[in-house]
């Protein structure tokens, strides 16, 4: 098989400017409205309505996510069996002994 990609992963800073981002973003549209000029009852629409939003976009990053690692996995999968096919059937394989002469 083919080699293996190396998997990136985030730094600290990265993920720690991300997670303080998101709080500041939510923490300032709490504020603005609970500062509101209007009935109780639009504040907590407004509440609910920005917390429906939140989850909807966490499960629509989890979904992409999701379908991006499939891909990989069925990249390399497929990957897999064409470097079985191309061993199988190799014409300068010899069989037994040394192994096939390379090409000039």
């Amino acid at each position: 098989m083919s080699e293996t990609p190396v998997k990136q992963q985030t730094t600290a800073a990265f993920y720690g400017q991300a997670v303080a981002s998101f709080a500041v973003a939510m923490a300032a549209t709490a504020i603005g409205i609970y500062q509101l000029q209007a009935n109780a009852w639009v504040r907590g629409f407004l509440a609910i309505a920005v917390l429906y939003l939140v989850t909807s976009a966490f499960t629509l990053a989890k979904i992409i996510r999701d379908r991006q690692e499939v891909g990989q996995i069925v990249s390399r999968v497929d990957q897999a069996r064409l470097d079985k096919i191309l061993v199988e059937h190799d014409p300068f394989h010899q069989s037994g002994g040394a192994p096939a002469q390379q090409r000039p």
